[in-house]
């Protein structure tokens, strides 16, 4: 039986499955980097970093963010767990300017700092997914 050309993702957070449809090809984000996944794909586990989850099918890209979790690649599906994921349209570039602004003031406590930390982590990466959307809508 020859290879699918076709890739299934599924993108799941605590609260609903926020995505689940057939792709072509899916880059996540990794803690060390990002992976890019096309049909046929050995299988693997990962942990996932912060950051922009790109699925392409044909012409038309998805864009989301997604904070930490694990993906699971078996059998041309790829399965996103994730404690927060977000489409990039959904993205509020103000709300996310004003936490980053926040989390750059100092802290008070070293527990602070880390948190502070992640907030700006995030934070940096919700405003890539967002301008890398408005930059494909420009071009599109």
């Amino acid at each position: 039986m020859p290879p699918s050309r076709e890739l299934h993702c599924v993108i799941v957070t605590p609260e609903k499955a926020l995505f689940d449809e057939a792709a072509d090809f899916v880059a996540v984000p990794m803690f060390d980097g990002e992976l890019g996944v096309l049909p046929g794909r050995m299988p693997l586990i990962g942990r996932l970093g912060c950051g922009e989850l790109r699925l392409r099918r044909g012409m038309e890209v998805h864009r989301f963010f997604v904070d930490s979790g694990f993906v699971q690649v078996k059998a041309n599906t790829i399965t996103v767990l994730t404690a927060r994921a977000q489409r990039a349209e959904e993205i509020d570039t103000e709300v996310v300017a004003q936490s980053l602004q926040a989390a750059l003031a100092p802290a008070t406590t070293p527990q602070g700092t880390e948190e502070r930390l992640k907030v700006q982590e995030s934070a940096r990466a919700q405003l890539r997914v967002a301008r890398h959307r408005e930059e494909s809508a420009v071009r599109g």
